[in-house]
């Protein structure tokens, strides 16, 4: 067998007899000769598949029957077909061709473009035929369609280093491994005919744009096409659209700087991005995905790699899309949540009492909840000329449930009868309240209570607590008295029994009374404030003439470890004079 001049040249040379039998030396190195083309076996074998689309093609054409809107897709075809011929005579002569083969890749993309266009509209056709079951022409179609497959695999085999690879069925590397053609009427449209999605075409040929377009269309999208990147820019930002497939090479504006542009403005960045390119385009592709595309896809279109890595995107951007919904919509509940949590704050605030700097009885208080709304609430008003009421209630738990609660029954005690009736029987109102609340029909939530009545007349102060810390009497000589009942909270037992206790009140005596928020605060060693620390700090305090129980709220914020209180901090002192 004769051996070619290029195989003879890379044998090794052996060595002569008698000297290192079967050893080889190898010869200095030579220049490894260019792979020489034999271009007239080229010519030959790119153009038999042509010859076949276009018989197929013209008989196709020639049929009487045929529908009417079958036509406009076979004269593209046939088209193609032609231009084909006359690209492989003008770029396989043997005077031209040298000239040509420094770029075999920008040559290849130049012979690859009509032969795309054949296999795009012949799958059109195929889908069309299938629909109207009229297998003949699907049978041609498909023939067609393989022949322009085997033509793409002979241009890699013949010019590409390497030849051609991964190649299916009918020679190209057209098709995934397990990827094959599939008719509409095995994917049912929705019953309008439409699907969702607004799609975006950019692509500078414009064949290229007619035959993916109408693909989309046949499919049920939406779709717009743009010939260049400026015009494709101009159209996204005065378009909505759901995604958008670009080519990767294209005159002035590329696919790739379009790109960029677009992950550059924050209105188009989220627009999913789907780079159209050749079989041998991979770097630019990967600079693309490093770019933030979101997928690309090769030419030739596969249909169902299309659709499905196009319902892939769409399905992302959808579901991005709901996200940065129910956030938004979130946000906007959240806001006005806040705007409602503040205005009811605003309401509880303006229920609290008006201090009294003069007559009988002074006041002074400072209150604030650890979150917008707490369970905290306070009052006092005169009754009568004689009897003056002071209350102090805590819910438990903190929010709107507490609030309400908090607020219902501080009303009562402001504005009801109940204190009006019995001046004289604090032990009775808390049992009535108890009556009034059962923590079963309140959610579960019940609330500590001290109730106290200041006689004018007989100087004595009779009271009646539910669960609620003392209230701490502190007279002119710094003699102290903690005011407590033994009870439950209000609301936790239908049976429960209230008590009563009374105490003379001398003049000049202070009382405080306060919830447990105000003392039990988490301090920076790990330690919680208690009761009987706290009975020693206001009792040393209340000796100073300059004393103020906004000092006790001031201490305690820069005691504890958080930023926000830990509960409801609530306070308030009353002076009894003369």
């Amino acid at each position: 067998m004769s051996q070619n001049p290029e195989e003879r040249s890379l044998k090794p040379a052996r060595s002569p007899r008698g000297k290192g039998k079967g050893r080889t030396h190898p010869r200095p190195a030579v220049p490894v000769p260019e792979r020489r083309l034999d271009l007239s076996k080229i010519r030959h074998d790119l153009r038999t598949p042509i010859h076949h689309i276009l018989g197929y093609c013209e008989m196709l054409q020639e049929d009487d029957h045929l529908p009417a809107d079958f036509a406009p897709d076979l004269g593209r075809i046939h088209a193609g077909g032609r231009q084909l011929l006359a690209l492989i005579a003008e770029y396989f002569d043997e005077e031209t061709f040298e000239t040509k083969r420094g770029d075999l890749h920008r040559l290849c993309h130049e012979l690859r473009t009509p032969v795309n266009q054949i296999i795009g509209y012949s799958e059109i056709l195929q889908e069309d035929a299938a629909a109207l079951g009229r297998k003949k022409d699907l049978a041609d179609l498909r023939k067609i369609r393989d022949a322009a497959a085997s033509w793409l695999g002979l241009m890699e085999e013949h010019l590409l280093p390497g030849g051609s690879q991964a190649t299916d069925a009918a020679g190209s590397r057209l098709l995934p491994q397990g990827i094959t053609f599939q008719s509409p009427a095995a994917r049912p449209l929705p019953r309008d005919g439409k699907v969702e999605g607004r799609l975006l075409v950019v692509d500078d040929d414009e064949s290229n744009r007619d035959m993916l377009s109408r693909r989309l269309q046949h499919d049920g999208y939406t779709v717009q096409v743009a010939a260049n990147g400026v015009d494709a820019l101009r159209q996204l930002r005065s378009t909505p659209f759901d995604l958008v497939l670009l080519d990767l090479i294209m005159a002035g504006l590329d696919g790739y700087l379009v790109l960029l542009k677009m992950k550059d403005d924050p209105a188009l960045s989220g627009i999913p991005v789907i780079m159209l390119s050749a079989l041998d385009q991979d770097s630019g592709i990967a600079r693309c995905i490093e770019a933030g595309a979101d997928d690309y896809l090769t030419k030739p279109f596969n249909p169902t790699l299309l659709r499905a890595r196009l319902g892939a995107s769409l399905e992302k951007k959808r579901l991005r899309d709901q996200e940065q919904a129910t956030h938004h919509a979130l946000v906007s509940s959240q806001r006005q949540l806040a705007a409602e949590l503040a205005e009811a704050g605003a309401y509880v605030a303006s229920l609290l009492p008006v201090r009294l700097t003069r007559g009988p009885v002074s006041t002074e208080w400072c209150f604030e909840s650890s979150t917008q709304l707490g369970g905290d609430s306070f009052g006092y008003h005169w009754i009568d000329d004689d009897h003056f009421a002071i209350y102090l209630l805590d819910v438990c738990g903190h929010g709107v449930g507490a609030a309400l609660l908090s607020v219902s029954a501080l009303n009562i005690l402001r504005s009801g009868p109940l204190l009006a009736d019995r001046p004289d029987d604090p032990a009775q109102v808390l049992a009535e309240l108890n009556e009034m609340f059962p923590m079963e029909k309140q959610n579960q939530q019940y609330f500590t209570c001290w109730l106290g009545v200041y006689s004018r007349n007989s100087g004595r102060l009779t009271y009646a607590s539910a669960g609620h810390p003392p209230a701490l009497l502190v007279g002119t000589d710094g003699r102290r008295v903690e005011l407590r009942t033994n009870a439950p909270p209000v609301g936790a037992f239908p049976d429960a029994q209230f008590t009563q206790s009374e105490i003379e009140v001398a003049p000049g005596s202070q009382l405080f009374v306060f919830s447990d928020g105000a003392y039990e605060i988490a301090r920076p060693d790990g330690r919680t404030g208690t009761l009987p620390e706290w009975i020693a700090t206001l009792a040393e305090a209340s000796a100073r003439e300059d004393f103020s129980v906004g000092e006790c709220l001031v201490k305690a914020k820069a005691c504890q470890t958080t930023q926000a209180l830990w509960d409801d901090y609530s306070l308030v002192r009353f002076r009894f004079g003369d």
